[in-house]
């Protein structure tokens, strides 16, 4: 059985290639590249996000463990690409008052989707396998491939990974699933692929989102919910809506965001007890471990970090509808919002209004 890894340099995918390698498989590696020198974007100012200018590092150090397990290694170019699918719609995204996921896009649209695609052209492999924290079951009563959190729920990625189709699941491993973060840094530093207490990069981006946008500040007014004027602010972009911190302005009480009004270039916040919300309507569903939803209580989070939420879920036409059993603060339309029954990812959506 012959397995592609995608390797970026980092701790994870070059445990994910020895694993496997272990395991007896056929490996092989691929990198992709996603920065271009004539990249109307502005460089990443720091060298340990994906996208990066100077991948020479991460190069180097693959071609290293590579070498130490005596498998080829491929780097295919994927810039374009990904300057369409990711950067170009985060920027149109963002200019448009919400707030998108990159690193769901890029995964989707992608790592696993157009890399693949050139990858599957240029060398011949059986599976892909990343060194994500998910796992991949196969129920043998409904034939689909379900996805659900990883052994370690700290490291989970799976709601980056939510929008992955039942094609490419099938064809992926995740070999780090079962094990913790801190199993896999040990069993790395034994290996001496990286020295103890290495970084690792944790954003897409190495800088101010804003950079993304290039657009100029422009003074805007930030007004509470009902219309008070508050102050003042450098662009409605600057802001996500259930940002608290950095508002730069004095209230008896904490603000929180909760509305993006780029027309006016306004920003309108209101008082804790007014900033939550009843539910959300999310659209482009991605069905992911079941292709519906029953009428019981799902966990659903909004966002990379949020540790979730009980909430009555229903399909619709263009999408599905959330209910919350209590009010969530930070429902930004942009966003994934994610589905799961227990540990299995059910569906995930875009969420277009709160």
């Amino acid at each position: 059985m012959k397995v592609l890894v995608g390797m970026s340099g980092g701790i994870d995918s070059s445990v994910a290639a020895y694993l496997l390698k272990r395991q007896g498989y056929d490996v092989e590696g691929v990198t992709m590249l996603i920065w271009r020198p004539d990249s109307p974007y502005p460089a990443p100012v720091s060298s340990t996000s994906c996208y990066c200018k100077d991948k020479s590092e991460d190069l180097a150090r693959i071609d290293r463990v590579c070498s130490d397990l005596g498998i080829r290694h491929t780097v295919i170019d994927c810039s374009s690409v990904f300057e369409r699918e990711v950067l170009e719609v985060f920027r149109a995204e963002y200019i448009s008052g919400r707030t998108p996921n990159p690193c769901v896009m890029c995964n989707s649209r992608v790592k696993f989707g157009a890399m693949l695609e050139r990858a599957s052209e240029l060398l011949d492999f059986d599976y892909f396998v990343t060194g994500h924290y998910a796992r991949i079951v196969h129920n043998d009563k409904s034939g689909r491939y379900e996805l659900w959190r990883a052994k370690d729920t700290k490291k989970d990625q799976a709601y980056f990974l939510s929008r992955l189709s039942q094609g490419q699941l099938s064809k992926t491993l995740f070999p780090l699933g079962e094990y913790t973060k801190g199993e896999i840094r040990a069993l790395d530093e034994a290996l001496g692929y990286h020295e103890k207490g290495s970084a690792e990069s944790q954003d897409f981006y190495g800088g101010d989102y804003s950079d993304l946008l290039m657009l100029s500040d422009k003074k805007g007014r930030i007004v509470l919910d009902d219309g008070t004027v508050l102050g003042e602010h450098d662009g409605y972009w600057h802001y996500t809506i259930g940002q608290r911190k950095g508002l730069g302005i004095a209230y008896p009480e904490p603000l929180y965001v909760t509305r993006i009004i780029p027309e006016s270039n306004t920003v309108v916040v209101s008082i804790a007890s007014k900033s939550a919300f009843s539910g959300l309507k999310a659209v482009k569903t991605v069905f992911v471990s079941e292709d519906y939803f029953d009428d019981r209580i799902y966990t659903v989070r909004i966002r990379s970090t949020d540790k979730g939420n009980e909430a009555h879920v229903r399909a619709g036409s263009d999408g599905f509808s959330v209910s919350f059993l209590h009010p969530v603060r930070g429902v930004a339309p942009g966003q994934s919002a994610v589905v799961y029954d227990g540990d299995k990812v059910i569906a995930s959506g875009i969420i277009n209004e709160a």
